[in-house]
């Protein structure tokens, strides 16, 4: 009789299970495909920086984001209030489908940015961020098999964006 009855209810639970099995990836990192794979990175910047290292970008969490993750190779030089161990996360995401992207950082700095995302064309990526102060944009452009790339900055009050870091880089 035990077995009958958690026969039952073990049917009757099926059909709840399957209602509130996670939805598929959507379709809705299709304009950052140009993005995904491993980068070299050769990087200039304010302060005399020079530094060189790798990122990757690619989806995660069963495609329901896309991520970037960089590393940061020996060699680095720059001003000593730069971080040369320097290591951050991007997040890529969609709100709810339809919706524009998203993209919120982290480094090992505790700098947290959220960005507003764009696509311009089929080869560029506009991150700017929103929220009050200093405005922040990091801007990713392939060109002839090199992704180069801007973290750039405007102050308030300001319409012109200033660079931070400049870098770019094949596909390794």
């Amino acid at each position: 009789m035990m077995k009958r009855l958690a026969a039952v209810c073990l049917f009757l639970a099926l059909p709840l299970v399957a209602q509130n099995a996670p939805a598929p990836a959507s379709d809705a990192f299709k304009s950052l495909a140009f993005l995904q794979g491993t980068w070299e990175a050769k990087a200039s910047g304010s302060g005399g920086v020079a530094a060189s290292g790798t990122y990757t970008f690619g989806p995660e969490l069963g495609g329901h984001i896309f991520a970037r993750h960089s590393t940061s190779n020996a060699g680095c030089k720059g001003p000593a209030t730069f971080d040369c161990e320097h290591g951050d996360l991007l997040y890529v995401y969609e709100d709810a489908p339809g919706q524009s992207l998203k993209a919120i950082y982290f480094d090992n700095e505790g700098h947290v940015i959220h960005y507003d995302v764009s696509t311009p064309d089929a080869a560029t990526a506009l991150f700017v961020s929103s929220g009050p102060g200093p405005k922040f944009q990091l801007v990713y452009s392939l060109k002839a098999g090199v992704m180069a790339g801007k973290f750039q900055m405007q102050m308030p009050g300001q319409v012109e964006w200033k660079s931070y870091l400049e870098w770019s880089g094949g596909k390794e």
